[in-house]
């Protein structure tokens, strides 16, 4: 991204891992700053502001946020919080047995729609020991095979989010889930490219109506509304956080010419694209 003046981009990171304790290191807690991997944030005790792309959320007591890689966040400056981070990439994730790679798809593939989680008292206690036990793990002296066991702890706690976020889905093991899930990974690598609905029904071998029905089931969204979600969000980020004119940020999208892409914006913000950046201009964003 050609970033405006305090927009950083998140540093590489040793193994594609890393668990820490909040209060001992709270992450982009000055620049804003766009992720290069996948973030889970436990909230034990906090207090202040977490902005995660357009939006700002009030840090509360026993929370669990979710961020994936490309979004931009920040916390505001009288952020005070404790408890865990964790960091890791999709070539750490491919350690993770296959079993439980539809955890990721549900839980970060449609971020925005994962962004924040409410775990019950149990569930928040059984959450703080297996991040304590993970840490605990990851500070160790090195071992034969110790990434691998950090990776078994990802998986077990990508497991009991994904079942936070699904317990009051029933659909969750129906095959129409399944493809649900395999379409949302493919629209998050291929969104730039591929807009339109057949795009994605042709690969995931179904019908466009029967991709629509059931992220209608699954979402009680249709494919086109989360596809065009997809590119919005991605082009709100470049608008708020990139010097591209919208132009560029046309191109980059796929769009045949600005005015196409004005036209789609504006359609579904009900704000042109230029208006849309000069509200964060006015506000010194």
């Amino acid at each position: 991204m050609k970033p405006v003046s305090g927009i950083v981009t998140e540093a590489a990171i040793d193994h594609s891992f890393s668990i820490k304790r909040l209060e001992n290191d709270i992450p982009y807690s000055g620049d804003l700053v766009r992720l290069n991997y996948h973030h889970i944030i436990v909230i034990e005790n906090g207090k202040g502001v977490l902005k995660i792309d357009e939006f700002s959320f009030d840090i509360k007591d026993h929370e669990i946020f979710l961020l994936a890689k490309g979004q931009i966040c920040r916390f505001e400056n009288d952020a005070s919080v404790c408890g865990y981070h964790i960091s890791f990439g999709d070539c750490f994730w491919e350690r993770v047995p296959s079993s439980a790679s539809n955890c990721k798809a549900v839980l970060f593939n449609n971020a925005a729609a994962n962004q924040k989680l409410l775990p019950d008292g149990v569930e928040t206690e059984e959450f703080l020991r297996l991040f304590a036990n993970l840490l605990t793990e990851y500070n160790a002296d090195s071992y034969t095979n110790q990434m691998d066991v950090l990776a078994a702890y990802l998986k077990i706690i990508m497991i009991k989010l994904a079942n936070i976020k699904m317990v009051k889905e029933e659909t969750f093991d129906t095959q129409d889930y399944i493809i649900y899930r395999k379409f949302l990974e493919l629209l998050s690598s291929q969104y730039r490219s591929l807009h339109a609905v057949n795009d994605y029904s042709e690969r995931l071998n179904i019908t466009p109506r029967r991709l629509s029905e059931l992220c209608k089931r699954c979402a009680n969204k249709s494919a086109k509304e989360i596809i065009n979600g997809q590119i919005i969000a991605e082009a709100k980020r470049l608008l708020q956080f990139s010097s591209y004119s919208v132009k560029d940020i046309a191109c980059q999208l796929n769009f045949a010419t600005s005015e196409q892409f004005s036209h789609f914006f504006k359609k579904n913000t009900e704000i042109s694209p230029v208006h849309y950046r000069s509200k964060f201009i006015h506000i010194g964003i």
